[in-house]
């Protein structure tokens, strides 16, 4: 069997790119708090954390895009909340909002990791944000440690790779 390979959290030396919706900022407040705290813990400084707030979740990938196409950072967390209103414009938001960040990671080789809060109410978009069922974005930026570590390992190059013909 080859070599495994998968990411740690050590973000030590890292620099993360952090998108938040102002939208729904009585809860995306705390997804911002929760992935700072995650970082930190993590051995990421604060100077290594940069925060672009946008107006809401639609806004979110192309700010993400910007950030990772600068190639200042090894990560970006998308941080937002939509909550289900009487219409079908949750889920259009929902679902863009996700590709959008998803054609990031894809698109540029920079991780982009999406923890957007998608609840039903209110109520379970604050239970996601740090109240019983823990935060999202603390999720989300364990998340990002993790895969900006192994996207070093990945172009990295390893000895007894070889190229197919």
């Amino acid at each position: 069997m080859g070599t495994t390979l998968e990411g740690s959290l050590n973000g030590r030396g890292l620099r993360f790119g952090l998108v938040a919706s102002r939208f729904n900022d009585f809860v995306v407040k705390h997804l911002i708090e929760g992935a700072q705290e995650a970082l930190r813990k993590c051995g990421v400084e604060e100077g290594n954390m940069d925060l672009v707030r946008v107006p809401g979740a639609m806004e979110i990938p192309t700010a993400a895009k910007q950030l990772a196409e600068s190639g200042a950072y090894d990560a970006i967390l998308c941080l937002g909340c939509v909550i289900r209103g009487g219409t079908t414009h949750y889920d259009l938001v929902c679902g863009e909002a996700a590709k959008g960040v998803a054609q990031v990671g894809l698109q540029t080789g920079v991780p982009a990791i999406f923890a957007v809060i998608t609840a039903e109410n209110t109520e379970q978009a604050i239970e996601r944000s740090g109240a019983k069922l823990g935060n999202k974005g603390y999720e989300g930026a364990l998340a990002a440690v993790e895969m900006a570590t192994l996207a070093a390992q990945l172009r990295a190059p390893r000895r007894g790779r070889r190229k197919r013909p």
